[in-house]
Protein backbone atom coordinates (compact mmCIF):
# COMPACT_ATOMS: atom_id res chain seq x y z
CA UNK A 1 0.00 0.00 0.00
CA UNK A 2 2.45 2.30 1.09
CA UNK A 3 4.69 1.58 -1.80
CA UNK A 4 1.54 2.88 -4.21
CA UNK A 5 1.29 5.80 -2.21
CA UNK A 6 4.33 6.39 -2.99
CA UNK A 7 4.60 6.10 -6.61
CA UNK A 8 1.55 7.68 -7.17
CA UNK A 9 2.98 10.79 -5.65
CA UNK A 10 6.23 10.70 -7.43
CA UNK A 11 3.75 10.29 -10.76
CA UNK A 12 1.97 13.86 -9.93
CA UNK A 13 4.83 15.46 -8.91
CA UNK A 14 6.59 14.37 -12.13
CA UNK A 15 3.65 15.98 -14.06
CA UNK A 16 3.50 19.36 -12.01
CA UNK A 17 6.95 19.56 -13.23
CA UNK A 18 6.49 18.94 -16.75
CA UNK A 19 3.49 21.52 -16.92
CA UNK A 20 6.11 24.05 -14.92
CA UNK A 21 8.51 23.32 -18.02
CA UNK A 22 5.85 23.76 -20.35
CA UNK A 23 5.09 26.92 -19.30
CA UNK A 24 8.87 28.66 -18.99
CA UNK A 25 10.06 27.24 -22.34
CA UNK A 26 8.23 29.28 -24.38
CA UNK A 27 9.18 32.19 -22.08
CA UNK A 28 12.80 31.38 -22.38
CA UNK A 29 12.83 30.31 -26.18
CA UNK A 30 10.96 33.62 -27.28
CA UNK A 31 11.62 36.89 -25.43
CA UNK A 32 14.24 36.13 -23.53
CA UNK A 33 16.86 34.59 -25.52
CA UNK A 34 19.67 36.36 -27.77
CA UNK A 35 20.10 36.12 -31.02
CA UNK A 36 16.28 35.79 -32.25
CA UNK A 37 14.81 38.02 -35.17
CA UNK A 38 13.71 40.72 -32.66
CA UNK A 39 16.87 41.16 -30.54
CA UNK A 40 18.88 41.49 -34.06
CA UNK A 41 16.19 43.90 -35.30
CA UNK A 42 16.61 45.66 -31.77
CA UNK A 43 20.15 45.68 -31.63
CA UNK A 44 20.72 46.46 -36.10
CA UNK A 45 18.04 49.74 -35.51
CA UNK A 46 19.02 53.04 -34.91
CA UNK A 47 16.83 55.91 -33.37
CA UNK A 48 15.83 59.31 -35.90
CA UNK A 49 13.63 62.20 -35.29
CA UNK A 50 11.67 60.07 -37.72
CA UNK A 51 11.59 56.83 -36.45
CA UNK A 52 13.55 53.20 -35.89
CA UNK A 53 15.45 52.67 -38.67
CA UNK A 54 16.71 48.84 -39.40
CA UNK A 55 19.46 47.53 -41.51
CA UNK A 56 16.70 46.65 -43.77
CA UNK A 57 15.82 50.19 -44.18
CA UNK A 58 19.37 51.43 -44.54
CA UNK A 59 19.73 48.73 -47.38
CA UNK A 60 16.73 49.50 -49.05
CA UNK A 61 17.70 53.60 -49.47
CA UNK A 62 21.35 52.42 -50.99
CA UNK A 63 19.51 49.92 -53.50
CA UNK A 64 17.16 52.25 -54.45
CA UNK A 65 20.13 54.83 -55.49
CA UNK A 66 22.02 52.44 -57.28
CA UNK A 67 18.93 51.43 -59.34
CA UNK A 68 19.06 54.58 -60.79
CA UNK A 69 22.54 54.99 -61.24
CA UNK A 70 22.27 52.29 -63.74
CA UNK A 71 18.81 51.85 -64.98
CA UNK A 72 19.22 55.61 -66.38
CA UNK A 73 21.45 55.46 -68.76
CA UNK A 74 19.78 52.13 -69.22
CA UNK A 75 16.74 53.97 -70.54
CA UNK A 76 18.37 56.32 -72.16
CA UNK A 77 20.15 53.82 -74.23
CA UNK A 78 17.10 52.28 -74.92
CA UNK A 79 15.63 55.47 -76.90
CA UNK A 80 18.72 55.79 -78.98
CA UNK A 81 19.09 51.78 -80.26
CA UNK A 82 15.64 50.31 -79.46
CA UNK A 83 14.33 49.38 -82.81
CA UNK A 84 10.32 49.06 -81.76
CA UNK A 85 8.18 51.95 -80.10
CA UNK A 86 7.00 49.83 -77.12
CA UNK A 87 11.23 49.64 -76.03
CA UNK A 88 11.55 53.64 -76.59
CA UNK A 89 7.87 54.31 -74.30
CA UNK A 90 10.53 51.64 -71.65
CA UNK A 91 13.34 53.77 -72.11
CA UNK A 92 11.33 57.20 -71.28
CA UNK A 93 9.60 55.10 -68.62
CA UNK A 94 12.94 54.48 -66.92
CA UNK A 95 15.01 57.64 -67.08
CA UNK A 96 11.77 59.44 -66.08
CA UNK A 97 11.10 57.16 -63.29
CA UNK A 98 14.47 56.99 -61.66
CA UNK A 99 15.03 60.39 -62.20
CA UNK A 100 12.68 61.17 -59.23
CA UNK A 101 13.42 58.32 -57.01
CA UNK A 102 16.67 59.37 -57.23
CA UNK A 103 16.24 63.08 -56.43
CA UNK A 104 13.73 61.37 -53.63
CA UNK A 105 16.67 59.12 -51.95
CA UNK A 106 18.48 61.82 -51.61
CA UNK A 107 16.30 64.13 -49.92
CA UNK A 108 15.60 61.38 -47.63
CA UNK A 109 19.41 60.30 -47.22
CA UNK A 110 20.28 64.12 -46.45
CA UNK A 111 17.76 63.86 -43.54
CA UNK A 112 18.99 60.95 -41.76
CA UNK A 113 22.45 61.96 -42.62
CA UNK A 114 23.20 58.34 -44.81
CA UNK A 115 26.13 57.90 -47.57
CA UNK A 116 25.00 56.79 -50.47
CA UNK A 117 27.40 55.12 -53.42
CA UNK A 118 27.88 57.01 -55.98
CA UNK A 119 28.82 54.16 -58.85
CA UNK A 120 26.63 51.28 -59.65
CA UNK A 121 27.83 47.76 -58.17
CA UNK A 122 29.86 45.53 -60.17
CA UNK A 123 26.67 43.29 -61.49
CA UNK A 124 24.62 46.51 -62.76
CA UNK A 125 27.70 47.65 -64.89
CA UNK A 126 28.17 44.09 -66.36
CA UNK A 127 24.20 44.19 -67.44
CA UNK A 128 25.43 47.89 -68.75
CA UNK A 129 28.21 46.39 -70.58
CA UNK A 130 26.20 43.17 -72.24
CA UNK A 131 23.50 45.80 -73.12
CA UNK A 132 26.34 47.91 -74.97
CA UNK A 133 27.06 44.94 -76.80
CA UNK A 134 24.53 44.03 -78.35
CA UNK A 135 21.96 45.58 -81.30
CA UNK A 136 19.05 45.65 -83.15
CA UNK A 137 16.55 42.87 -82.35
CA UNK A 138 18.93 41.21 -79.70
CA UNK A 139 19.29 44.73 -78.11
CA UNK A 140 15.26 44.93 -77.68
CA UNK A 141 15.60 41.48 -76.24
CA UNK A 142 18.08 41.41 -73.91
CA UNK A 143 16.84 45.39 -72.63
CA UNK A 144 13.36 43.98 -71.61
CA UNK A 145 14.80 40.84 -69.87
CA UNK A 146 17.52 42.31 -68.08
CA UNK A 147 15.43 45.20 -66.93
CA UNK A 148 12.02 43.50 -66.17
CA UNK A 149 14.89 40.58 -64.25
CA UNK A 150 15.87 43.45 -62.05
CA UNK A 151 12.85 44.96 -61.18
CA UNK A 152 11.11 41.96 -60.10
CA UNK A 153 13.46 41.63 -57.09
CA UNK A 154 13.71 44.55 -56.08
CA UNK A 155 9.79 44.99 -55.95
CA UNK A 156 9.79 42.38 -53.58
CA UNK A 157 11.87 44.50 -51.27
CA UNK A 158 10.16 47.47 -51.83
CA UNK A 159 6.98 45.52 -50.78
CA UNK A 160 8.85 43.82 -47.57
CA UNK A 161 9.92 47.54 -45.97
CA UNK A 162 7.05 48.90 -47.16
CA UNK A 163 4.68 46.21 -44.55
CA UNK A 164 7.69 46.59 -41.87
CA UNK A 165 9.67 49.93 -41.42
CA UNK A 166 8.82 52.47 -38.46
CA UNK A 167 10.43 55.12 -40.04
CA UNK A 168 8.11 57.59 -41.99
CA UNK A 169 10.46 58.63 -44.42
CA UNK A 170 11.66 55.12 -45.44
CA UNK A 171 7.95 54.74 -45.38
CA UNK A 172 7.36 57.45 -47.55
CA UNK A 173 10.29 56.44 -49.77
CA UNK A 174 8.57 52.84 -50.09
CA UNK A 175 5.16 54.40 -51.79
CA UNK A 176 7.35 56.05 -53.86
CA UNK A 177 9.39 53.25 -55.50
CA UNK A 178 6.43 50.82 -55.16
CA UNK A 179 4.64 53.42 -57.83
CA UNK A 180 7.84 53.45 -60.46
CA UNK A 181 9.22 49.83 -60.29
CA UNK A 182 5.61 48.68 -60.67
CA UNK A 183 5.65 50.89 -63.43
CA UNK A 184 8.64 49.91 -64.96
CA UNK A 185 7.57 46.21 -64.98
CA UNK A 186 4.39 47.19 -66.57
CA UNK A 187 6.18 48.97 -69.96
CA UNK A 188 8.92 46.23 -70.03
CA UNK A 189 5.98 43.74 -70.30
CA UNK A 190 4.62 45.62 -72.74
CA UNK A 191 7.12 45.25 -75.55
CA UNK A 192 5.84 41.98 -76.00
CA UNK A 193 9.53 40.45 -75.17
CA UNK A 194 9.81 39.35 -71.63
CA UNK A 195 10.46 35.58 -71.17
CA UNK A 196 7.98 34.77 -67.83
CA UNK A 197 9.00 31.61 -68.19
CA UNK A 198 12.50 31.85 -68.09
CA UNK A 199 11.64 34.30 -64.96
CA UNK A 200 9.51 31.44 -63.41
CA UNK A 201 12.61 28.79 -63.85
CA UNK A 202 15.57 31.82 -62.06
CA UNK A 203 12.99 32.18 -59.48
CA UNK A 204 12.45 28.58 -58.61
CA UNK A 205 16.25 27.32 -59.05
CA UNK A 206 17.77 30.55 -57.08
CA UNK A 207 19.96 30.25 -53.92
CA UNK A 208 19.70 33.00 -51.22
CA UNK A 209 21.35 36.12 -51.56
CA UNK A 210 24.05 36.65 -48.78
CA UNK A 211 23.00 39.79 -46.87
CA UNK A 212 24.40 42.78 -47.84
CA UNK A 213 26.19 45.40 -45.74
CA UNK A 214 23.85 47.73 -44.63
CA UNK A 215 25.30 51.24 -45.40
CA UNK A 216 26.02 53.30 -41.73
CA UNK A 217 23.80 54.10 -39.48
CA UNK A 218 22.99 58.02 -38.90
CA UNK A 219 25.81 60.39 -38.29
CA UNK A 220 28.08 63.20 -39.31
CA UNK A 221 27.80 62.53 -43.11
CA UNK A 222 28.12 65.27 -45.56
CA UNK A 223 25.19 65.46 -47.40
CA UNK A 224 24.99 63.03 -50.38
CA UNK A 225 26.20 64.87 -53.29
CA UNK A 226 24.39 64.55 -57.10
CA UNK A 227 26.73 61.59 -58.54
CA UNK A 228 26.84 61.17 -62.89
CA UNK A 229 25.76 57.55 -63.47
CA UNK A 230 28.15 54.95 -65.81
CA UNK A 231 27.07 55.47 -69.30
CA UNK A 232 27.16 52.37 -71.38
CA UNK A 233 29.63 52.15 -74.25
CA UNK A 234 28.94 54.63 -77.01
CA UNK A 235 26.36 57.08 -75.57
CA UNK A 236 26.72 60.74 -73.62
CA UNK A 237 26.83 60.73 -69.68
CA UNK A 238 23.35 61.40 -68.20
CA UNK A 239 23.60 64.22 -64.96
CA UNK A 240 20.76 63.67 -62.17
CA UNK A 241 19.20 66.40 -62.05
CA UNK A 242 18.10 68.60 -58.59
CA UNK A 243 15.83 66.82 -55.77
CA UNK A 244 12.32 67.26 -56.99
CA UNK A 245 9.45 66.74 -54.72
CA UNK A 246 6.80 65.03 -56.65
CA UNK A 247 6.83 62.32 -59.63
CA UNK A 248 6.17 63.59 -62.85
CA UNK A 249 3.54 62.28 -65.07
CA UNK A 250 4.15 59.31 -66.84
CA UNK A 251 2.04 58.29 -70.35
Amino acid sequence: MRSRIISGSGLVLTGLLATLAALIYPVWSYEDRSGTGLDALTAQSVSTRFGPLSALDRDFITKVRLAGLWELPAGQQAGERGTSRAVHTAGKHLVEGHTFLDARVREVAAALRLELPSQPSAQQRRWLDELSAARGAAYDEKFANILRRAHGKVFSLVAEVRATTRNTLVRALADDANTTVLDHIQVLEATGLVDFDGLAREAATATPQPPTRSPAPPGPQDSPATAAPVSPTGTPTFSLPPAVSRAPSTS
